[in-house]
């Protein structure tokens, strides 16, 4: 016999739920009393004893009874911060493991870090290893961790939106193309790795593996836009070296502190290439230090410059910024590893904006011949801050955005890689690069989705829809009074 709740026991309970469980607009959080609280996790207790209809559960806890939502917050309520990625792979190993895929941890060894990581490869079980797509994104975030936050409208910490919304929307997309047989077991695999945020390690480690694909799709916040590419990177330590005396007879001393100002200042006004796609190049003198006192002539000086690299290679960057630091007396510039040229990506599916990117991505680290496609929800602009969030409304959208990639990879007969733009002064030309897919998608009717979650889209009124798209319905779930 079942037994359920009566319309009135799921008026006085929910009420008090929705209340405690949800946070209010304009960032105002409930503090509940202790008894009060122990009475409201009382009730909670009774009706998590008590059948309750689906449509109950969400209204309640529309995040716990979202597939997407839910796997989203487990994953964000996980701190891994680079080098401390192990908790969260081994979360995902199990996940993917309930759901009927076949998953490999992968071990990483890097001498930045003194315990071993795991990258998280992992394909539907019937499959193999060698797929024609592989969707992949890191699990490890900057410092510090935030905990999970839940609100009406929006999700709130570390990861949230750089970059486990991407892992998150990623799985599901494919579990959803699986169950609606718009894929087979073999054609679609995922990939999850560590150290993007920092060296890169987990995605070059994957290098050593041989494996191949014939499109890879990168997840990364680009506001669901697919991405034409973005800008280069390259590092360099600028030092200057001195000689200590007192500063009452710098005569006697040579100051190393003034020689890494004329130094930073002719690169600070280095007039460095760029292009139509990318934009400038741009350069930044993020860290200084130099002196131990201010009646000591310095004897050393230091200074950390990056530097995004929007046209031309970075052997061309090198050089100039090289040359303008020649003749200046004890300055030496010191290039770091990794180094890479601007990326370009593959932007020939239709029904996507597209976008240029400033940030750098895990793409220049997989090598390979395969189509780099880079898309994903959220927006760069905060993430790796202290209010890093993402709209639910944008993990759902993001879902539908990897389906109709992996199902726009498959039914393109042919498909033409894009040539990296050249800088404004170098004349361009476009040599067109036909790869044919090796699966073949069957034409499909997209059923329409139905998402009981708070909805920001509405107020991004520039996002177009194309016409038989599937569609989700929003419900905004407000807060009830007491």
């Amino acid at each position: 016999m079942r037994l359920y709740a009566s319309p009135s026991l799921i008026a006085l309970s929910a009420a008090p739920l929705v209340v405690h469980s949800l946070q209010l607009p304009f960032g105002i959080d409930i503090q509940l009393p202790a008894v009060l609280d122990t009475h409201l996790n009382n009730i909670k207790t009774q009706i998590a004893q008590i059948q309750v209809p689906s449509f109950i559960n969400k209204i309640i806890d529309p995040t716990g009874s979202s597939p997407l939502l839910s796997l989203h917050r487990d994953l964000v309520s996980i701190p891994s911060v680079s080098g401390n990625e192990a908790e969260v792979a081994g979360y995902l190993q199990t996940y993917l493991e309930s759901k009927g895929f076949k998953v490999e941890l992968i071990p990483v060894q890097s001498p930045e870090y003194p315990t071993t990581r795991c990258n998280v490869f992992a394909y539907p079980e019937g499959g193999s290893r060698s797929t024609p797509i592989l969707l992949t994104s890191h699990i490890d975030t900057v410092p510090p961790f935030i905990p999970f936050k839940d609100g009406l409208r929006t999700v709130h910490g570390r990861g949230s939106c750089d970059a486990k919304a991407s892992v998150a929307s990623q799985i599901i997309a494919v579990e959803e193309l699986l169950a609606q047989k718009h894929i087979t077991a073999d054609t679609v695999s995922l990939l999850f790795v560590v150290g993007e945020e920092t060296t890169g390690d987990g995605m070059r480690h994957m290098n050593t593996l041989n494996l191949k694909w014939d499109a890879v799709v990168f997840g990364e916040p680009t506001e669901l836009k697919l991405a034409v590419g973005h800008k280069g990177l390259a590092m360099l330590d600028v030092e200057a070296k001195g000689r200590a005396s007192h500063s009452g007879y710098p005569n006697l001393g040579i100051n190393a502190n003034s020689h890494i100002i004329q130094a930073l200042y002719k690169l600070d006004n280095l007039k460095l290439p760029s292009s139509d796609l990318l934009g400038n190049t741009t350069l930044n003198i993020g860290i200084m230090s130099g002196g131990v006192a201010a009646n000591v002539i310095p004897a050393f000086a230091k200074a950390e410059v990056a530097i995004r690299i929007g046209a031309e290679h970075f052997s061309d960057v090198k050089v100039l910024v090289e040359d303008a630091l020649k003749g200046i007396d004890g300055v030496e510039a010191t290039w770091k590893q990794p180094h890479y040229d601007p990326v370009f990506c593959d932007h020939d599916l239709e029904g996507f904006e597209t976008i240029a990117l400033s940030y750098g991505t895990d793409i220049p680290n997989l090598n390979g011949n395969h189509k780099k496609y880079l898309y994903g929800p959220g927006t760069i602009l905060v993430a790796h801050g202290d209010n890093e969030k993402i709209d639910k409304s944008d993990l759902y959208e993001a879902v539908k955005g990897y389906k109709r990639i992996v199902k726009g990879i498959l039914s393109a007969k042919a498909v033409v890689v894009a040539e990296p733009a050249k800088s404004e002064t170098a004349a361009s030309s476009v040599e067109a690069v036909v790869i044919e897919p090796s699966v073949q998608a069957e034409p499909v009717v997209e059923k329409v989705e139905k998402v009981e979650v708070p909805a920001a889209a509405a107020e991004k009124g520039d996002t177009k829809k194309n016409e038989g798209e599937e569609q989700a319905e929003y419900v905004t779930i407000l807060p009830i009074d007491v």
